[in-house]
């Protein structure tokens, strides 16, 4: 790989690993503070987190879309223009966002026992749900802007964001869960309360920001033709759909796994967190990778964007399987931080060994899998995703836990197999080049 090229993908990048690595390091620290609470606290979080991001999907497909869409002006040399996307999509977040909430608040109190039927998990679970989804427009704003940074060169923006938005959330889950400086002890409640603050003070961060460096590319200064509302409604919508049947898939696995045992459950959340640190850096070498090729393809070079991907592919496969090796070198010291239970660290030492071994092959789907929707190719990527998900993976995880009382080692094995496919056919889609032809 050329130097310059190097360099180019480590500006991107950097800032955005910085932003992802801050924020679950943040969620870690989360984890750990709601963890001293027991194990149906921590069932909770983990539980509603997922199912807060599985209300949310249909609206985060703007992230994609925006980034997509602002990448192609920058690279067609038009970036006065590039912060129309940004204004549509916004529009369209506390639209959408905003019926979704209301409709979604009233829903949580029947459907959470659906997730799970420990009482215990339900009484801690339902509030701190609904106090999450009253922030659904926050986090829609804030995807929003994450696009519309990294697709203009400007993802050290979306990093500092990041880190003031996570650490406010620190700062407050210390207070309101635990009732210090005066504050009421809220418990798991108090988390909730706090994640949805933290996002409102993200969206208000970002709208400064915006004012300062966007505004003369067209920030809140009119949204798109026609046309290209209708491109942005197509590149959302199908990431928008991934993204939710991806969460309900974690959902649906957080209930496998609540059939199995409240432990494994606390096991499964740790360890999903944990591993989330080691995944995002890789998740953002792939956003990165889908604005080089936006940008390229902007130029109406697919020969170098196809390029781009693979030089990407190449860091992140390295970067990942560096990450892993605490995984499987010293399982119990990491899970000693987050898990108090000693059956339920043992439960979870397999599982995470497991993970850091197999991590750096996942590198390459997310790679791939972000590069293609840089491409426009969202459709495809939709019908990967959901069908290796849904069709394979979580009905041989429902046998093989539920039914057949392998436990979660088994669980987490099939999920590595899953990942390994999907990579192999982003592999084969990238390869096709199909997605050259595709007009943004």
């Amino acid at each position: 790989m050329e130097i310059l090229r190097f360099k180019r993908i480590a500006g991107l990048a950097l800032p955005i690993i910085a932003g992802m690595v801050s924020q679950n390091v943040f969620n870690l620290v989360d984890t750990a503070m709601v963890g001293s609470l027991g194990n149906e606290a921590l069932a909770a979080v983990g539980l509603g987190g997922f199912a807060t991001f599985m209300v949310q999907a249909p609206i985060l497909g703007v992230s994609v879309a925006v980034q997509v869409m602002a990448a192609r002006r920058v690279g067609e040399g038009r970036p006065d223009v590039s912060a129309i996307p940004l204004n549509t999509a916004i529009i369209w977040v506390w639209v959408a966002g905003g019926i979704l909430s209301a409709a979604a608040f009233f829903l949580v109190p029947g459907l959470y026992p659906l997730l799970n039927s420990d009482p215990g998990v339900i009484l801690l679970g339902v509030p701190y749900l609904q106090i999450r989804i009253l922030a659904i427009v926050f986090a829609g704003s804030n995807f929003a802007f994450r696009g519309y940074w990294n697709a203009v060169d400007r993802s050290r923006l979306y990093m500092l964001t990041l880190i003031v938005m996570h650490t406010a959330n620190i700062v407050l889950n210390y207070i309101l869960i635990f009732g210090h400086f005066g504050a009421p002890a809220l418990g798991v409640t108090g988390a909730g309360i706090a994640s949805a603050l933290a996002a409102a003070l993200g969206t208000a961060v970002y709208v400064i920001l915006g004012l300062v460096y966007a505004r003369r590319n067209g920030f809140l200064r009119g949204i798109g033709s026609p046309s290209e509302v209708r491109i942005l409604m197509g590149l959302t919508l199908p990431s928008g759909v991934q993204q939710f049947f991806f969460a309900a898939g974690y959902t649906v696995l957080y209930w496998i796994i609540g059939r199995v045992g409240t432990p494994e459950l606390a096991a499964a959340n740790v360890l999903i967190n944990v591993m989330l640190v080691a995944v995002l850096p890789g998740l953002g070498l792939g956003l990165s990778a889908a604005t080089l090729v936006s940008q390229a393809l902007g130029r109406r070079d697919p020969a170098d964007a196809a390029r781009w991907a693979w030089d990407v592919v190449k860091l992140a496969v390295v970067g990942l399987t560096i990450l892993g090796i605490p995984m499987w070198l010293a399982p119990d010291l990491l899970l000693s931080l987050f898990v108090h239970d000693p059956a339920t660290r043992e439960v979870a030492r397999l599982p995470m060994q497991l993970v850091g071994v197999l991590i750096g092959l996942d590198a390459i789907g997310l790679v791939l899998m972000h590069a293609l929707l840089g491409a426009g190719d969202a459709r495809r990527v939709m019908m990967v995703t959901i069908g290796l998900q849904w069709m394979i993976f979580l009905p041989l995880a429902y046998v093989a836990g539920s039914m057949l009382g392998l436990g979660l080692l088994a669980i987490w094995a099939l999920q590595a197999v899953y990942r390994i496919v999907q990579s192999g056919v982003f592999i084969m889609l990238w390869k096709g080049q199909r997605w050259a032809a595709i007009r943004v």
